[in-house]
């Protein structure tokens, strides 16, 4: 079928079964089936809560040897996965295959309320929250809830006080990034907004909406 070698006949029997798409290692807990008998071992460590695999630098443990080696990687800073198109790399080869719909353009993930599409299944996830009105994340401080994860983040600052994005130039500082690039057209010169009455314009929105309140009175 596709000419591959082995050394042993019991290695050319298991190999076959990926081409006859025979599967006849069950689990007895969820009936899942696999081609190897080894494969339906490591499956069966998620069942009895075994993680029998740990990391030396951290000390998490993990029921699988292969989530254990990805999981170093966060660790070591390896990206081993590169995109052919963009050349970005990444350290799950899953993550790659997602950022490469990107480029396709392609979004096979579709909401069943709106149609809106999605290249990633977390992403129409979360989209899916503004159709039940669910806001599962809570802040512990003032109890305000979102219902995007990034967005709680975001919100933390103004308890915390931080301000994790800084101008190369001027070293000012900002909690969103959007401050932050608002704030760079300043460096540069660029006055982004103008008026639709007399066609003044600025470089930054609040003093645009100024000065339309004064010309309004």
């Amino acid at each position: 079928m596709c000419n591959k070698t082995f050394s042993q006949r019991s290695t050319l029997k298991t190999h076959k079964l990926i081409h006859s798409g025979e599967w006849p290692y069950s689990c007895n807990v969820c009936n899942k089936s696999f081609s190897h008998k080894s494969t339906l071992k490591t499956h069966k460590l998620m069942h009895n809560g075994e993680r029998p695999y740990f990391c030396d630098v951290c000390s998490k443990s993990f029921s699988l040897h292969s989530n254990l080696k990805r999981h170093r990687r966060i660790h070591t800073g390896e990206h081993p996965f590169s995109c052919d198109v963009c050349n970005k790399t990444f350290s799950q080869h899953s993550t790659l295959k997602t950022h490469k719909l990107v480029h396709s353009g392609e979004r096979p993930y579709s909401c069943s309320v709106c149609n809106k599409s999605f290249s990633q299944r977390g992403i129409l996830k979360t989209h899916k929250l503004v159709h039940t009105g669910e806001r599962p994340y809570s802040c512990d401080v003032c109890n305000k809830s979102f219902s995007q994860h990034t967005n709680l983040k975001r919100h933390r600052r103004i308890h915390s006080g931080e301000h994790p994005y800084s101008c190369d130039l001027c070293n000012k500082s900002f909690s969103e990034r959007s401050g932050l690039r608002k704030h760079e057209h300043i460096h540069g010169g660029e006055r982004l907004y103008s008026c639709n009455t007399c066609n003044k314009s600025f470089m930054c929105l609040s003093n645009l909406k100024r000065h339309e309140c004064i010309r309004s009175g």
